[in-house]
């Protein structure tokens, strides 16, 4: 299978889930509620396929345009509904019972992902502890009197047991102008210490890109080994090798391929000199990094396909797993810290601190689903469980035609005893649709631009 069918079909797979799960929400919510339910559509547009089943006929569907589905119910603003049918038409229900029906869809979402969560927590998920490398001198870390052979336990009183949950606390404390970090210290018989990491350094290209490089902390898997240079490219031009240990860049210690990746982008165009072990003899390299264009900025590229030195990452694997009742719970923190999370980036968009070009859209999730569908099981799980809580937030945001835009719309009736106006219904109905094709193009305007 070639990598772009590979891509589509991953995408694909995707979409029918959350789709699926989340008119499943909105149907067994309305069914419990005694609505009627005319039709079960994935994909919008021409119905494609189709079968109707049960007592009320209802027709499951699949539709031309398989960006989303809908639940149809009996509603006489939608068209004729039998007089042995209203009582059971979505519009004569109470307000409270619509609310029900309609939030459904995203809370499914959510449950979802709490669920896929607390499955791979249950598997096992593999990664590597928190081991700390020694941090440049002019880094967050080392004013924070962050050492070598330190291993982070918690981040601000929260138990860390990865290299990942690392990332993630350091990740979701952006905003903030500090963490606490507790170290279990190599050179003091593990005793724990507490350092404080400031972030207020932190630019908004450092977190886009590799915060913990950003801070300096870096993680201790040794010297990295050069997998392959590229043709043409300046580490074949300077004479490096696959095989090479690379130790060191401009005499900084190299300890992992992120450090060897972070002292070459931030070199667009410089000389630097790779120390390198070549058949246990110590060699000096000097490289001439060329500049590129990534997402606005240059870079230094020098060409290498590195990998981790297997002693070290043997040594340093963890799996982080929980039992059945722990990962459960773990998984509903998980998809509540995410949730919030998400809601506050969204928030820092607007106000305009952080980067539009976070938004992503169709094609950037094919090529992740894509990534992550190779990656192996519990990747994919992961990547459903977020694709799963960005769409669960999306439609919970107050904007017409989300579910969110019309839970709006039943507050308002809440408060004012009387549905809101068909002109009101409508104008609203027209704004969501600006608000939603903005959005799309700009998603759309930032996927093509990440491709060129």
């Amino acid at each position: 299978m070639t990598d772009a069918v590979y891509k589509i079909v991953a995408f694909a797979v995707t979409l029918g889930v959350l789709v699926v799960f989340h008119e499943l929400g909105h149907y067994l919510v309305a069914r419990l509620a005694g609505v009627k339910v005319l039709r079960f559509s994935v994909g919008f547009g021409r119905v494609i396929w189709s079968r109707v089943v049960g007592r009320d006929r209802t027709e499951w569907a699949l539709s031309a345009v398989p960006l989303g589905g809908y639940v149809k119910m009996a509603d006489e603003r939608e068209g004729y509904v039998s007089a042995r049918d209203l009582p059971r038409a979505f519009n004569r229900q109470s307000v409270y019972r619509r609310m029900a029906i309609v939030a459904a869809g995203p809370i499914a979402n959510l449950l979802l992902a709490a669920l896929l969560f607390s499955a791979t927590y249950v598997a096992g998920i593999p990664g590597q502890r928190p081991l700390l490398a020694g941090p440049p001198a002019s880094s967050a870390a080392a004013a924070a009197d962050i050492r070598a052979g330190d291993e982070v336990t918690a981040v601000d009183g929260e138990r860390v047991r990865s290299w990942q949950e690392l990332r993630w606390r350091i990740v979701r404390a952006q905003g903030e102008l500090a963490v606490t970090l507790t170290l279990a210290r190599a050179d003091v018989g593990g005793t724990p210490v507490e350092r404080r990491l400031s972030l207020a350094g932190m630019k908004e290209r450092d977190w886009d890109a590799d915060p913990l490089t950003a801070l300096g902390l870096r993680a201790d898997l040794g010297a990295p080994i050069i997998d392959g240079v590229l043709p043409g490219k300046p580490a074949q031009i300077a004479g490096l090798e696959a095989g090479d240990r690379i130790l060191a860049i401009d005499g900084a210690a190299m300890r992992s391929p992120g450090d060897v990746s972070a002292a070459t982008n931030s070199h667009p165009g410089a000389r630097l000199v790779y120390r390198v072990l070549r058949d246990g003899k110590p060699l000096d390299i000097p490289v001439r990094v060329e500049s590129v264009e990534r997402d606005g900025h240059v870079i230094g590229l020098a060409g290498v396909r590195l990998r981790v030195d297997p002693a070290a990452a043997e040594r340093l694997a963890v799996t982080v797993r929980y039992g059945v009742v722990d990962a459960l719970g773990a998984g509903v923190r998980k998809t509540w810290e995410l949730s919030a999370f998400t809601v506050r980036m969204l928030g820092r968009i607007l106000v305009g601190d952080a980067s539009l070009r976070n938004i992503s859209g169709p094609l950037t999730m094919a090529d992740i689903a894509g990534q992550s569908a190779q990656a192996g099981t519990l990747v994919f799980a992961s990547y459903l469980a977020l694709i799963s809580i960005s769409l669960g937030v999306l439609n919970l945001l107050p904007i017409p035609l989300l579910d969110g835009g019309h839970l709006l719309y039943y507050l308002a009736e809440l408060i004012k005893g009387s549905p809101v106006s068909d002109r009101a219904f409508e104008v609203g109905q027209r704004i969501g649709m600006a608000m939603l094709a903005v959005l799309m193009a700009l998603a759309l305007f930032n996927d093509v631009s990440r491709l060129f």
